[in-house]
């Protein structure tokens, strides 16, 4: 392990009027997207009781037995693709990883019209009855993270040198919000397990709170690095569809997790995502060439060759991670 750190930024400056703080913190986001890919945001405005009463209800859930966990299991969610998955169902480059998990997303009513179409990603979530708050409380995170990630994403548009209004205009005025609880089981001596092994991921932007156990290693130029829980931040990374958007100068960038610990391990990846339906595009960037990823990606698989719309991708990718549940609403 090469012993790094990842860059801290105040991005209050994007939300204040003070005068230049939206470009001081876009030059820091330019600099860590190029350098990482990945950085540590505080001064993000989250209600710190929210996310602690959202822990809290994590907690009571992954505590109960597997039968009632799955009484809100993924088979029941249909193409919305919501609900409970158990340790080892979801698998990255085909092996199991050591987690288990709820999928949410954005709360759509049956008569909603991408709803009505089976458009798959889209509908309803599943929550556990027997705890009180718990809906009210992700719903309620999903609403606070999605107002935040409009916030980083007219930063990293101002990064680059665009209008902030760049992608909300083009890719996410109606993003596809999609949110994860994972809890990573305690580690009993097992070292060589994943909870979740090396991977990217698929839109724009993850922003992830973690709990204060730690396990998340982000690969630098330089070799693997701890990106280590931090109070009062949250760590973001870009994704494929940014990195094919900026040909290459802020590449989505492989990272894992494995939970050495004796306790469980919570976790809460929220990814604001482009509009299911829409073509993601290069963005004309001066001087900035193309680079052939395939050969360097932990997948072999270029982000820069791909054509079609999100939804295009998302489902390829998606369909790998539960090919069993793929056969069954795909």
């Amino acid at each position: 392990m090469t012993v790094l750190q990842l860059p801290i930024i105040d991005i209050s400056g994007l939300t204040c009027q003070r005068n230049n703080s939206s470009d001081v913190v876009a030059q820091q986001i330019k600099q860590a997207c190029q350098d990482y890919g990945f950085f540590y945001i505080v001064g993000h405005g989250v209600d710190e009781q929210l996310q602690t009463q959202l822990e809290h209800l994590s907690q009571e859930f992954f505590a109960q037995d597997q039968e009632t966990k799955l009484k809100i299991s993924m088979a029941l969610g249909g193409r919305a693709w919501r609900g409970y998955f158990p340790v080892g169902n979801e698998l990255t480059s085909g092996r199991p990883d050591l987690k288990e998990g709820i999928y949410f997303g954005s709360e759509l009513k049956d008569n909603h019209p991408l709803v009505k179409a089976g458009t798959p990603m889209h509908g309803r979530n599943l929550f556990p009855s027997n705890i009180p708050q718990f809906r009210e409380t992700v719903l309620e995170y999903i609403d606070s993270m999605t107002k935040l990630g409009h916030i980083l994403m007219a930063g990293i548009a101002l990064s680059l040198d665009l209008d902030k209004s760049y992608f909300a205009e083009r890719y996410t005025k109606d993003p596809l919000i999609l949110f994860r609880i994972f809890n990573y089981p305690p580690n009993l001596g097992s070292q060589s397990e994943w909870g979740v092994g090396e991977h990217t991921d698929y839109g724009v932007l993850t922003i992830l709170k973690q709990d204060n156990i730690g396990g998340l290693q982000v690969k630098s130029k330089s070799g693997w690095i701890d990106a280590p829980p931090i109070p009062g931040s949250f760590v973001c990374n870009i994704g494929d569809m940014l990195d094919r958007m900026t040909r290459g100068l802020y590449r989505s960038t492989p990272h894992r997790v494995r939970n050495l610990s004796t306790s469980n391990r919570l976790s809460f990846p929220f990814f604001f995502d482009p509009n299911f339906n829409v073509e993601v595009k290069p963005i004309d960037l001066k001087d900035v060439v193309v680079k052939d990823d395939q050969s360097d990606r932990w997948d072999k698989a270029s982000v820069h060759e791909f054509r079609g719309t999100y939804g295009d991708y998302l489902l390829k990718k998606v369909s790998k991670v539960f090919p069993e549940l793929r056969q069954k609403v795909l």
